[in-house]
């Protein structure tokens, strides 16, 4: 079987993606990965080949920042590259609308990595959840709007579908996450399945994590591992951070992710860094400090850490909403003195450095998160995704569509 892995090339979408498709090398298929050149890296060290994207007008097309304004060069990029491998099954990223087009033309399955929760309406249930938080209807029409409006620029006919989520979830959505982060009750639509994590990340250099864990211990207070994501045009979480870690019992590691220059305060006890890595920061850690992103969330509970969640924009409300539900997080203060952006209800100015010693001190609260964590641990991961990869190639991806 030949497998293209088209995800976008940024950390959260593309590790997910090789870890399927190391899974699927392993069970002795063949994978490449068409990717940025950026990526080639972390690719390579995950040893699969990769076509880089620019050979096929495609170089900005897995950029998940310009996922809005690319769709029909990705499209492009994936039919050229699917043609020239002669591609069984594509693996991608929610959101990249050209590679699910590229497969509908060109009759292949494919199969799409989803987030740590389900961001669209459910099948049924879901009575009680809070829609100005998570925004299920208002995410799928402006999906689709994006969507149509790509498969019209690249001169496809429209579609009947008999459910509007259709067209976004190929042979299937994957998600990443676990039943305990869905509104209880709730019903997810067909075709759409939990198998967990499919974690992977490249190694850390062991020198420079050494120094890294000899300055934590110089300094010699707990650590707190925060992960920024993008702020979608709100305010920075960075005065809060200042406040927090400023003559306070803790010091944090923060990831600067895709957040934006660092503001950190003179003498916060804050280490700034960017790395393709997050694993062993997290063991450092007593309390993983999100926005609420996916991988940051999953990678924390995969480690038994409790959450603190201030979240943005995107998917960062609906998963921070859902971690608070499940009793694995708590609100961090935003930095207008709420509990997060997006909203998702705070508790008031708050004090950041109280809350997350409150968390540490909250023995059943770490022990929800470590039992959720263990779930997700056995959730089969890639080793699940692989088999529901493998189990399509043999249908026609396109039945389940009307008209």
């Amino acid at each position: 079987m030949n497998v293209l892995l088209c995800p976008f090339s940024d950390p959260g979408y593309l590790y997910p993606a090789l870890a399927v498709g190391i899974e699927l090398r392993r069970r002795g298929h063949r994978v490449l990965v068409l990717a940025r050149p950026r990526a080639a890296v972390v690719i390579g060290e995950a040893g699969l080949p990769m076509l880089d994207a620019r050979e096929y007008h495609g170089g900005r097309a897995f950029s998940v920042g310009c996922w809005g304004e690319t769709g029909a060069a990705q499209y492009r990029a994936v039919a050229a590259a699917a043609r020239e491998i002669g591609a069984d099954v594509l693996v991608t990223s929610a959101l990249c609308h050209g590679a699910l087009l590229a497969a509908e033309a060109l009759d292949l399955p494919a199969v799409v990595l989803g987030f740590a929760a389900h961001l669209w309406p459910y099948r049924h249930g879901g009575e009680g959840e809070p829609e100005h938080v998570v925004l299920r209807e208002w995410r799928l029409r402006e999906l689709l709007r994006h969507y149509h409006a790509t498969r019209e620029r690249v001169g496809l006919r429209a579609r009947r579908d008999r459910r509007p989520d259709l067209p976004l979830i190929g042979a299937g959505l994957l998600l990443r996450g676990d039943p305990a982060l869905e509104y209880p009750g709730a019903v997810l639509p067909e075709g759409i399945h939990h198998v967990g994590p499919c974690a992977w990340e490249p190694g850390a250099d062991p020198a420079e994590l050494r120094r890294l864990t000899e300055r934590l211990a110089r300094i010699g207070k707990p650590v707190v591992y925060v992960h920024l994501g993008r702020t979608f045009g709100g305010e920075s979480l960075w005065p809060r951070l200042n406040a927090t870690f400023t003559g306070g019992p803790f010091q944090a590691v923060v990831e600067r992710a895709r957040s934006g220059e660092p503001r950190a305060a003179a003498g916060a006890d804050l280490i700034v860094v960017e790395r393709p890595w997050m694993g062993p920061l997290i063991a450092l850690a007593e309390v993983v400090l999100t926005n609420g992103t996916s991988s940051p969330v999953l990678a924390a509970l995969g480690q038994g850490r409790p959450l603190a969640v201030a979240p943005a924009g995107s998917e960062q409300p609906l998963l921070a909403e859902a971690c608070v539900r499940s009793g694995v997080a708590v609100r961090f203060p935003g930095p207008g003195g709420e509990g997060g952006m997006g909203g998702v209800a705070g508790g008031g100015a708050g004090d950041g450095a109280g809350l997350l010693k409150a968390v540490c001190d909250d023995e059943p609260l770490k022990q929800r998160a470590r039992r959720l964590g263990e779930r997700l641990n056995r959730s089969g991961g890639a080793g699940a995704a692989a088999d529901f990869v493998t189990s399509v190639v043999s249908r026609n991806p396109v039945g389940a569509r009307e008209g």
